[in-house]
């Protein structure tokens, strides 16, 4: 159903426009980051792609329609996948909480393939599109 201003015509609402369009810049750059430069995922970057995969899709889809209803399915897939990038960046900058091992096969989740001024890594972006996402379907709630 779209929103309607109040002289009738159809109002949309840009918010799962930008939301979709962060999910698919993040999206893009993973699998930029593993099938071109050849990174390998570890776990811990296993579980944010099983997060943002689908925001691209479904927040894709509900951009089209202009389905809002979709905000409440995508955001907690937001914040849990912003929970998880926090975890896997302090675990990578913190000493403290390199002693939680949940990458115990493969690539070790310290490992940092980028280091962009000295704190920007993998974990640190995929924070900052879940950051901007959460944010962005928070204000598009009441939108």
């Amino acid at each position: 159903m779209m929103n309607t201003g109040k002289d009738g015509a159809s109002k949309k609402s840009y918010h799962l426009y930008f939301a979709w369009l962060i999910s698919v810049i993040a999206t893009l750059g993973s699998l930029y980051f593993s099938d071109i430069k050849g990174f390998i995922p570890c776990e811990l970057c296993w579980y944010q792609r099983i997060f943002m995969y689908p925001l691209s899709i479904l927040l894709g889809i509900a951009t089209f329609f202009n389905e809002r209803q979709i905000i409440k399915y995508t955001l907690p897939l937001s914040i849990i996948g912003g929970g998880i990038s926090l975890f896997h960046y302090l675990e990578q900058k913190v000493p403290g909480f390199a002693a939680i091992k949940p990458c115990t096969q493969g690539v070790p989740c310290t490992a940092e393939y980028i280091n962009w001024f000295g704190f920007i890594t993998i974990p640190f972006l995929a924070l900052t599109a879940f950051i901007l996402i959460t944010g962005i379907l928070w204000l598009g709630r009441k939108a």
